[in-house]
C-alpha cells in the first residue's frame, strides 16, 4: 500500500511538460548521429572486407552498388555519403559544443538556443560545401 509520502510526490518533469526547444533536438541528434555512424559505418566496413575476402566478383558486387561504370556515384552512393558526411558534421558540430558547455560556458537560454541552432546550419553548410568540393573536381 502507498503511503502518504508516496501520493503527495512530485511528479519527475517528463517531454509533456518540457518546453521543446532545439538544444532538445541538437541532444538527440548527436546520440542518433553517433550511433548511426556507428553502425552504417561498421555495417559498409564489414561489407567490404567481406567482399575483399569472398574475392573479385563479391567486390566488384559492392563497389558497383555505390559507383556507376563510368566511375561517378550512383543514387544509393549519394545517400549515403551525403547522409554520412552529414552524421559526421553534425555529431562534430554538437560535440564541439558540448566540449563548450563542459567548460561552464554558454548554458545561458538565449545562448544555448544559439548555439544548438548553429550547430544545425552548421552541418548543412559543412556538407553542402564538402559536396560542391567532392563534385566541383569531376
Amino acid at each position: 500500500m502507498a503511503t502518504q509520502l508516496e501520493r503527495t510526490r512530485p511528479l519527475s518533469p517528463h517531454l509533456q511538460i518540457w518546453k521543446w526547444g532545439p538544444h532538445m533536438l541538437v541532444s538527440i541528434l548527436h546520440r542518433a548521429t553517433g550511433d548511426g555512424m556507428a553502425l552504417v559505418g561498421t555495417c559498409l566496413f564489414v561489407w567490404w572486407l567481406a567482399a575483399l575476402a569472398a574475392g573479385a566478383e563479391a567486390y566488384a558486387v559492392f563497389v558497383d552498388t555505390f559507383t556507376y561504370a563510368g566511375g561517378g556515384l550512383n543514387a544509393l552512393g549519394y545517400i549515403f555519403g551525403i547522409g554520412m558526411s552529414w552524421a559526421f558534421f553534425q555529431h562534430m558540430a554538437s560535440g564541439i559544443r558540448h566540449l563548450v558547455l563542459d567548460t561552464g560556458a554558454g548554458f545561458e537560454l538565449k545562448t544555448n538556443r544559439t548555439f544548438a541552432l548553429l550547430t544545425m546550419v552548421f552541418s548543412v553548410l559543412a556538407t553542402v560545401a564538402f559536396w560542391a568540393y567532392l563534385l566541383a573536381g569531376k
